[in-house]
């Protein structure tokens, strides 16, 4: 009976030690505060007023032409594209049957939209048109 008795009181201290420590961890942590932020960056810097809205000539400047890929293969195209500062590219199967263009270079390209000599925004998406080598279109 000795010892159930000091394995009870073990098993009751135990507890309370376990209970007390879960009631620590429970607690909220203090709350640091955020760093402020100190400065502000503005992403227009050509203009002092912070506005490019009015400079027809920052408007210009930033249009793309589209370059002709017309017969190249599908990863020529890309390449081209992509080395003119247009990235938002979406490739279409040319014979309607919407296969994906897994093998770029197994693809030749047979439109482009917009047309090549266009000139565009970087964020235009220009839509490649594409058969399988050895396809008509």
């Amino acid at each position: 009976m000795f010892t159930s008795t000091l394995s009870r009181r073990f098993v009751g201290v135990f507890l309370v030690f376990s209970l007390s420590g879960l009631a620590v961890a429970c607690e909220k942590p203090a709350e640091t505060p955020l760093p402020q932020e100190t400065a502000s960056v503005s992403a227009v810097a050509p203009n002092q007023s912070g506005s490019s809205a009015g400079n027809p000539a920052s408007k210009a400047a930033a249009l793309i032409t589209v370059p002709d890929v017309s017969g190249m293969n599908h990863q020529q195209a890309q390449d081209t594209m992509q080395a003119a500062g247009l990235y938002n590219l979406r490739e279409v199967d040319g014979k309607g049957l919407k296969r994906l263009l897994i093998i770029d270079r197994n693809w030749i390209q047979t439109g482009q939209d917009p047309a090549a000599g266009s000139k565009v925004s970087p964020d235009t998406v220009i839509t490649l048109t594409a058969v399988k080598n050895g396809e008509k279109p």
